[in-house]
């Protein structure tokens, strides 16, 4: 059985995709590509896949990760090239490597996730409230009915320069480890705008080798 860790690229095509429809997306481009995917035995036999992050609906990102098991060892190079013509509009492949099939989980060794938020509509005093986000040591929020502290979370957050249009953007890394996940429509929400008048775009994940 092989292994194959492929970096890739969610676009503006696929932001209204959910987690579970890209997750069926790359087994439906498996199968396009002709690769021999691995199923899991039991009852309900599954396709081996892994992502090491669910995106949440409305989200972009460029450096996403899939773990995809092959029934047989297949040369990366003849990998890549039945990918590319395949893959649907809005995923781009950046990479692609085999790695040891007895590695850790993906989501065992990720530690934080970067993300780029862009405001649709500028805000005055941006800096001063993400000062005061960072001064302080608890931000309460409620995720489905339980309460929890967002500030130690939240590794860091910055501005950075404007984008093309003239748009705020803020830096953003949070925490990602087992019941202890940042989630970044939350810090919007801690800074008083409205989760639903920005973009956010995932930079990258970072795992425990990095």
């Amino acid at each position: 059985m092989m292994r194959v860790r492929i970096r890739f690229e969610k676009t503006e095509k696929m932001r209204f995709t959910s987690h579970l429809d890209l997750h069926r997306t790359w087994e439906r481009t498996f199968r396009r590509a002709r690769l021999p995917i691995a199923y899991t035995q039991g009852f309900s036999p599954h396709p081996k896949i892994n992502i090491a992050s669910p995106l949440p609906l409305g989200f972009t990102g460029e450096n996403e990760i899939v773990d995809v098991w092959l029934e047989n060892p297949i040369e990366i190079d003849q990998i890549q090239f039945a990918l590319q013509k395949s893959l649907p509009p809005g995923i781009i492949v950046r990479d692609t490597q085999e790695i040891d099939p007895h590695q850790p989980s993906l989501q065992s060794t990720l530690e934080s996730l970067e993300y780029i938020i862009t405001l649709l509509k500028n805000e005055d005093n941006l800096i001063t409230r993400i000062e005061e986000l960072v001064n302080t040591s608890q931000i309460i929020r409620n995720w489905r009915g339980k309460e929890y502290n967002l500030r130690p979370l939240i590794y860091y957050i910055e501005m950075i320069p404007l984008d093309t249009f003239g748009r705020q953007r803020i830096l953003l890394r949070l925490a990602a480890k087992e019941g202890a996940t940042g989630r970044p429509e939350e810090v919007v929400s801690a800074l008083t705008i409205n989760p639903l008048s920005v973009r956010i775009h995932r930079l990258r994940l970072l795992m425990q080798d990095t």
